[in-house]
């Protein structure tokens, strides 16, 4: 236990970029809905964010952000796509640089998921579906302008963070957002050269890629969060090994595995006990940087999933209720308490009322008892 309580502890730095982690710990990207209208992040979640970085997360990573007026998918988010963002992003990188951690910019396009009520556009994905967002009731299938303009305004969006002071970016690959639209075989049913096979369905994300690389320094570091298993979109984890690879031929500095529960098996493997982790990384004797996230709690559990494979640990919920608790993970027997919390608790860890709001949603996590 020693071992792994210095492993949990101790710095961390990318193969690619010279640039320091204090420790494995990474705050993944969560919704809170605490920003303006107008896409500009609010002093609420720069003060949340900044909260957590002092309390020892090696790496904070922001809610999405969108990418353009017509890739937001709820109000509150905010938002890289027009150069009036960048002074309170500059306010948000500043306020986190005072402190040891490094700080991401998750990007996303909610592709289906755009309510044309709050963008007053029709959605649009890799093909035309049935869309509840949608007041034709389906989507509209992009095409090649759609396709490069998306390209485009991922790449502006980063270069918008390089002059923010970003240390990086994390590409929203996961949760089936517009991304995770052209990976899955059940909603990207194009036969042209941007559907179809994996590579083709992977195509999209492998341009953005491509074309941020091309447009930022060196020094910038570039992942993807992606889902292992979403079969309501057909993406299995059998394609996502082979996706894997196809990230790791292209020279991103880490994968995020979104698991939502890192410790349970897989549905297609299902004579399989590993984890979605564990199988992922034990495909490959070369990867890059892995982060793994998903229900993970307390130091045994952190501990779990870096013996799964991962080089850093992904958290949510408990960095919520425990701004602290990059620091206190070094401690191996620490078990956070769980929820639910007391709105006066959560204003006291620096959440807005609009984000205690939005946590009402998650059972029981707030509580109004005191």
């Amino acid at each position: 236990m020693n071992e792994k309580k210095h492993l949990l502890s101790s710095s961390y730095q990318f193969n690619r970029v010279q640039k320091i982690i204090q420790n494995r710990t990474v705050l993944a990207a969560m919704t809170n809905k605490q920003s303006y209208d107008n896409g500009i992040i609010s002093q609420e979640e720069i003060d949340w964010l900044t909260e957590r970085a002092k309390g020892g997360f090696g790496i904070i990573t922001t809610a999405a952000t969108n990418v353009s007026i017509e890739s937001k998918a709820w109000e509150g988010e905010f938002g890289v796509y027009d150069d009036m963002h960048i002074p309170n992003l500059k306010k948000l990188t500043k306020s986190i640089h005072q402190t040891e951690s490094l700080i991401f910019a998750q990007l996303f396009h909610g592709g289906i998921r755009c309510p044309q009520t709050i963008t007053g556009i029709t959605p649009l994905s890799a093909s035309m579906l049935e869309c509840k967002e949608s007041t034709t009731g389906f989507c509209k299938e992009a095409s090649n302008k759609d396709i490069h303009k998306i390209i485009d305004d991922f790449t502006s969006a980063a270069i918008r963070c390089v002059d923010s002071g970003f240390d990086g970016i994390e590409l929203h690959g996961a949760h089936g957002y517009l991304i995770s639209q052209f990976l899955g075989s059940k909603t990207n049913l194009r036969t042209d050269a941007w559907g179809g096979s994996l590579q083709n369905r992977a195509k999209l994300l492998i341009k953005i890629c491509n074309s941020i690389k091309a447009k930022v320094p060196e020094s910038f570091i570039i992942g993807v969060r992606i889902s292992p298993e979403i079969d309501s979109l057909g993406i299995d984890l059998y394609d996502t090994i082979k996706l894997v690879g196809i990230l790791n031929n292209i020279g991103l500095d880490f994968i995020h595995i979104s698991c939502w529960d890192a410790f349970a098996s897989s549905k297609q493997y299902s004579n399989d006990n590993r984890t979605l982790t564990q199988i992922i990384t034990d495909s490959y004797s070369n990867l890059p940087t892995i982060i793994s996230t998903g229900n993970v709690w307390s130091s045994q559990d952190a501990n779990n999933v870096l013996n799964q494979g991962a080089d850093l640990v992904g958290v949510g919920r408990v960095g919520i209720a425990h701004p602290n608790w990059g620091k206190n993970i070094a401690d191996i027997n620490y078990n956070p308490t769980p929820p639910p919390y007391t709105s006066d608790y959560l204003k006291h860890v620096k959440l807005s009322d609009k984000f205690i709001d939005y946590m009402r949603n998650w059972n029981g996590f707030v509580t109004d008892s005191k």
